[in-house]
């Protein structure tokens, strides 16, 4: 299987909270989705770990494209 896999089309709409940390999973196998669930170990990839800069929605990228991970910049499309 070739990695990262191909989790959705369309971007999820997260409500992340200010100063919390999460881990976006980049390699497409969480179920999970769009947040690591550890499916990734074994296979040479890790999550993209972050900290959310304010309480708001935002859509984090599921096609495993963007060039902005995890945030959604729309190379689904």
């Amino acid at each position: 299987m070739e990695l990262p896999k191909r989790a959705g089309d369309n971007p999820l709409a997260v409500e992340l909270e200010e100063g919390k940390k999460y881990a976006w999973c980049t390699c497409g196998l969480s179920e999970s989705q769009p947040f690591c669930d550890g499916q990734h170990k074994g296979k040479g990839m890790s999550p993209q770990v972050f900290t959310a800069e304010k309480t708001e929605t935002k859509y984090l990228c599921s096609c495993k494209e963007t060039k902005n991970g995890p945030f959604c910049d729309g190379s689904h499309k």
